[in-house]
């Protein structure tokens, strides 16, 4: 990965400061932001915004999301390296191949077939070949590799998709941004020994989510 981190190294580096002035302080989530080279996982022609802290098209009437919202989630996760992780919304693959940083097993479930592909052509750019992806319904989670100690949806659902919930571990938590098409925000659901709890957090605006437990198409 040396080449392409070589590329845009400048941009990187002030972004990894721009996201540190604006609150981001976990060290291990700023490296990732530095091992990671967004420019790969953005079209050609955006590629030179690719370190703006701005969220940017990659067809199919999706986005990728600003840099601080994926560095919001890590940190709020603030994962330790053991975990197993899901991915609703693989994207464009970047916070993909951040999470491959943080976690020791990620699961990434897309619902576009086209997107799915280019989000695995992107990580293999960068020498990621471990992550296990999938193209389906993600707000049916992927019971098969659960439970999963931290599930990040990364569209907005109407409320908290039920079948994610029930594949989280015990101290596992889920971040999903809930509301309208519009409006969103983000919840974090934990389980614990003896239920489950729910928390507020920052005001979101996200792509809807489709699906059987999410928004119609």
């Amino acid at each position: 990965m040396a080449a392409p981190l070589r590329q845009f190294a400048g941009a990187r580096r002030r972004l990894i400061e721009e996201l540190q002035g604006k609150g981001i302080a976990d060290l291990a989530v700023l490296k990732a932001f530095d091992d990671v080279p967004r420019h790969l996982f953005v079209p050609s022609g955006v590629q030179h915004r690719a370190y703006e802290d701005a969220p940017l098209p990659i067809g199919h009437a999706q986005t990728i999301s600003q840099p601080w919202v994926h560095a919001k989630y890590l940190e709020l996760l603030a994962l330790t390296g053991r975990e197993r992780v899901l991915e609703i919304g693989t994207g464009s693959g970047f916070q993909t191949a951040l999470l491959t940083r943080l976690a020791s097993q990620v699961f990434s479930i897309e619902r576009i077939p086209a997107l799915a592909e280019e989000a695995r052509a992107a990580l293999g750019a960068c020498g990621i070949a471990h992550v296990v992806q999938r193209v389906g319904d993600g707000t049916l989670g992927w019971p098969e590799h659960g439970p999963y100690d931290a599930i990040l949806v990364g569209a907005a659902s109407p409320d908290v998709p039920q079948p994610l919930v029930d594949q989280l571990a015990v101290g596992g938590q889920l971040l999903v941004p809930v509301g309208g098409r519009d409006e969103q925000v983000l919840l974090r659901v934990r389980r614990t020994e003896t239920g489950m709890t729910r928390t507020r957090l920052d005001a979101m605006r996200f792509v809807p989510l489709i699906g059987a437990h999410g928004f119609s198409s």
